[in-house]
């Protein structure tokens, strides 16, 4: 029946602290985006109106581009919005994720200048919207302009979603969950004043407050009023937004190191194997799965790295799928 091996998963309370974290996260997103998004929009525009060579409008006419993440031989306008960007970036010592950007398209669209601060895997990426909530925290702890956010709290929410989505075994405590909690409001009560962010403390707060039992109709029973939390549906999306931003994190770290790290691959196959031991996720995940598994076997039988191997994943059009 629908549902059924959810409500089997919900009986693990490690699991479900650790899908109520991973909800947390999904509100963090949903709170920040529109701010951030403006936020950054305001620094575009601060850097275009400020600086001597950005404000004569020019555009890029030669399609400056990374190759991987290093970025060399750049018009004289795209390396001008590269100096700008390591001058607002907090870590000089750090490295800038620049296969992230299109250096073209800085000059016109605040995003892709946004994306320099964030961590691998933005290609792609167009808007805030599209982010999770840890590129978010990533921009506004690595951009300058947020300065006037407490960043120790910043890097605290950072920390504690690291090591929930590091989680081999997808679980958390209760007492890592008191822990994150405070996280979250430290954070969150800095920016209060913003509609969306306030929203989303509430609903964190909420959802933190109550059961994640799911009944199933027909099959469970319940005696007397009880508080209830999400509907199956809800939380079963949730928990495909957490697995796969967790699968694909997974793979895109092996797909970036050539011999992939011994650890990541161990908790990508722990992974593969746990989606593949419920019935519901191995349908729901059958396409990445596809994928994985012909990427290793590409990657035996050609000897190519990981990278490589995902190329060729690719271009035989069987799908595609931080710091």
């Amino acid at each position: 029946m629908v549902h059924e091996e959810l409500c089997a998963r919900l009986n693990d309370d490690g699991y479900k602290n650790w899908l109520k974290a991973g909800y947390c996260l999904l509100k963090v997103k949903d709170g920040l985006h529109g701010y951030v998004n403006n936020e950054i929009k305001c620094f575009h525009g601060m850097l275009l109106n400020t600086n001597p060579v950005l404000k004569t409008g020019q555009q890029c006419n030669r399609n400056c581009r990374p190759k991987g993440n290093q970025i060399h031989h750049l018009c004289r306008l795209c390396e001008e919005w590269k100096e700008e960007i390591l001058r607002h970036h907090t870590n000089r010592t750090g490295v800038v994720n620049w296969g992230n950007c299109k250096p073209c398209l800085w000059s016109s669209n605040h995003w892709e200048l946004a994306k320099a601060y964030m961590p691998r895997g933005q290609a792609n990426v167009t808007g805030a919207e599209q982010c999770d909530a840890a590129a978010l925290l990533n921009l506004i702890t690595f951009c300058d302009c947020f300065s006037f956010i407490n960043q120790w709290q910043v890097r605290e929410v950072i920390r504690k979603r690291n090591e929930l989505m590091h989680s081999s075994e997808m679980r958390v405590s209760a007492q890592w969950m008191d822990q994150y909690r405070r996280s979250l409001e430290q954070l969150l009560r800095q920016l209060q004043h913003i509609p969306e962010v306030a929203a989303a403390g509430r609903e964190i707060k909420e959802m933190l407050s109550v059961d994640w039992t799911v009944c199933v109709p027909g099959v469970d029973s319940v005696d007397g009023p009880v508080k209830t939390g999400p509907e199956a549906g809800h939380v079963s999306q949730v928990e495909s937004e957490l697995l796969r931003e967790r699968l694909q994190e997974l793979v895109l770290c092996t797909e970036l190191q050539d011999p992939p790290d011994p650890q990541g691959m161990q908790e990508l196959q722990k992974l593969r194997g746990f989606l593949q031991s419920q019935r519901d996720l191995e349908e729901k995940f059958h396409s990445e799965l596809l994928s994985i598994q012909l990427q290793e076997s590409q990657h035996q039988q050609t000897g190519t790295g990981p990278g490589e191997a995902a190329e060729l994943t690719k271009a035989n059009s069987l799908g595609e799928t931080l710091r």
